[in-house]
């Protein structure tokens, strides 16, 4: 008869050669003790001097624990089912209890739940290897399976609530990984046995740290930010700041052909973060490529503001950002139109923008492109959870005591939307682990907030995701009617697959709305990452479509896509050959600031303005 071999112990024993220090695991307690101490009482201070974040906040819990009330009444209405999912959850426990038993006697088993190719928490050797850690895998696995079939399964809940509850689920289930905590985590568990504890002690200096620099939410470090600075060695193509205002600086950026099109290219960035995410390295920079393949480029570095601009509002961003730019662009390089491209919130201005000229009965852009932009909020993703009217008047009360919204809150949000990538990896990496996040110029970047505007942000958030006035016609800019139809620009929209900020689908509904023609393109993966996606380096496909929009077989996007064909590669090359076509004839290349004088070097100072 084989003999049950005890998992903690098989674990233990095999790691014998590594002999713990009691001396040094004595020390490394005291010291733990030490900084929790200290670090308590820097968190008492900070809840005494601060708000909490919002979100997340307890009114979140509140609604999370409605929303789970409302889907286990559903599933109480019906015992049989019920009884149902619960005889297939407790069969998937006991096929992992045998499982787990044959693992311990030596014997292969087969898994009863897998994690996702993609899936970086597990990779570990001894998740699979060691029966304790693959027993709370599994464990993990199969219940987080079985609660998000339970859900899909769900029926008669509406819309919003179906969305809320599924993500609440998924930062539940996020949180409660076995890889975030130190006792089921194999990674931990051998680096504290290894370094008799010194990687907590680490780890609770890198806590200490991360809470020294943040402000009324923790400010996860997600990257080595030491090892960039803006200017150096992110943010390096060459160019010129040739104006600017109390909201923008206008950078030209050097040419590097002989010659040019006619027609200048002027780049509205978003302004909730910095715009040199279109410009890390030379061999991501999206803003290089287009200024190699002919094109005179100007990139709106918006302001990082601070109170006094708390009462710039949505248009002033549009008359002394948006067509202050465009026209600057215009008057440099003599040209009577620019062609445009609006990024996120950056598209959302531009559509406004071009709404409000078409109802004056102007047209002042050769071409307009938009980089996952939303026009129509009805689908836009979880960050609509955040903006019921009890959170708006939260967000506008927060925002009256300074006069614009910390960076870092807006940060926290995003990264919540993501908190299996974006919160709990670091958490593992700087604070079980005790190691520094490696450098990533994607994460400076990320981690490179900027403030908003009260008055802006407050019109934003609720004139266009509360209300979705824009979509529904009722948006009123300067006393004007906004409606897209009336816009007969020749239009370039990029929506990406895996997009969470902009789903794909509320970028093509926006889409359609607009009434001259749409070139419009579906990118893999997601808001970042399908953007910034030079050719060969990427990875990521792309699809076309050759129908119009306005196509019976294209009402949709699936039905769309039922029709496109997949192109292997980046989707910029493509993109420039539809640039060109309105981009007028060859012309000597213009250096920046030829006409309106040079401020100083890109990429100026108003984007190095930290938070």
């Amino acid at each position: 008869m084989q003999k049950l071999v005890d998992p903690t112990s098989a674990y233990l024993d095999a790691h014998a050669a590594v002999a713990a220090n009691p001396d040094a695991v004595t020390r490394n307690m005291l010291k733990l003790m030490e900084q929790s101490g200290a670090i308590m009482g820097q968190l008492i201070e900070k809840g005494v001097a601060t708000r909490p974040a919002i979100p997340p906040n307890g009114k979140e819990a509140t609604e999370a624990a409605k929303v789970w009330a409302e889907v286990g009444q559903h599933w109480m209405s019906d015992p049989r089912k019920l009884a149902e999912m619960q005889a297939q959850l407790a069969k998937g426990y006991l096929q992992l209890w045998q499982h787990t038993t044959q693992k311990m006697l030596g014997q292969s088993a087969p898994d009863v739940a897998k994690p996702e190719a993609s899936d970086n928490r597990f990779k570990d050797p001894e998740w699979q290897s060691n029966p304790y850690f693959d027993f709370w895998k599994q464990a993990y696995l199969l219940t987080s399976q079985w609660a998000t079939s339970t859900l899909d399964q769900t029926q008669g809940l509406d819309e919003r609530t179906r969305i809320y509850a599924e993500f609440a689920l998924k930062q539940m289930l996020s949180a409660l990984s076995p890889s975030n905590y130190p006792g089921t985590n194999p990674e931990v568990v051998r680096a504290t046995r290894e370094s008799n504890g010194a990687n907590l002690v680490a780890g609770m200096d890198n806590f200490a740290r991360d809470l020294a620099q943040s402000g009324a939410t923790l400010k996860i470090s997600q990257t080595d930010t030491s090892a960039f600075e803006v200017g150096r060695n992110v943010a390096t193509t060459p160019g010129k700041v040739v104006f600017q205002n109390d909201l923008l600086q206008l950078i030209q950026y050097t040419p590097t052909t002989e010659k040019v099109y006619a027609t200048p290219f002027v780049i509205v960035p978003p302004w909730i973060n910095k715009f040199y995410i279109l410009d890390l390295t030379p061999e991501k920079s999206f803003i290089k490529y287009v200024v190699d393949q002919g094109f005179t480029v100007f990139v709106v570095s918006w302001v990082n503001p601070d109170a006094r601009l708390g009462n710039k509002t949505f248009e002033d961003y549009m008359t002394e950002g948006l067509m202050v730019a465009a026209d600057v662009a215009k008057r440099e390089c003599k040209s009577k139109k620019v062609n445009i491209l609006g990024y996120c919130i950056g598209g959302t201005l531009l559509a406004t923008t071009m709404g409000v000229l078409a109802a004056k009965g102007e047209e002042g852009f050769s071409s307009a492109t938009f980089l996952v932009a939303q026009k129509d909020f009805t689908k836009a993703g979880d960050l609509k959870l955040f903006i019921d009217e009890n959170s708006l008047q939260s967000i506008a009360k927060l925002m009256e005591e300074k006069g614009y919204l910390d960076g870092a809150r807006m940060a926290t949000v995003f990264n919540m939307l993501r908190s299996k990538d974006l919160i709990w990896p670091y958490v593992v990496n700087n604070y079980m682990l005790g190691k520094k996040p490696p450098a990533f110029d994607l994460l400076y970047w990320n981690q490179d907030s900027t403030r908003l505007p009260a008055a802006n942000h407050n019109f934003y958030l609720r004139e266009f995701y509360h209300e979705n006035k824009l979509a529904l016609g009722k948006l009123v800019i300067g006393g004007v009617r906004v409606e897209l139809g009336k816009v007969k620009t020749p239009v370039f929209e990029l929506a990406t697959r895996e997009d969470h900020i902009s789903p794909p689908k509320s970028v093509y509904t926006g889409a359609k709305m607009f009434g001259g023609p749409v070139e419009f393109v579906l990118a893999g993966s997601g808001h970042i990452a399908g953007v910034v996606s030079p050719p060969g380096k990427t990875k990521y496909p792309y699809w076309t479509n050759s129908r119009p929009l306005s196509h019976p077989d294209c009402v949709t996007l699936d039905a769309w896509l039922a029709g496109a064909e997949e192109v292997k590669g980046s989707w910029w090359p493509h993109w420039i050959e539809w640039l060109a076509q309105y981009s007028g004839a060859q012309v000597k290349a213009r250096q920046p600031g030829e006409r309106l004088g040079v401020l100083e070097d890109a990429p100026g100072s108003y984007v190095k303005t930290k938070a």
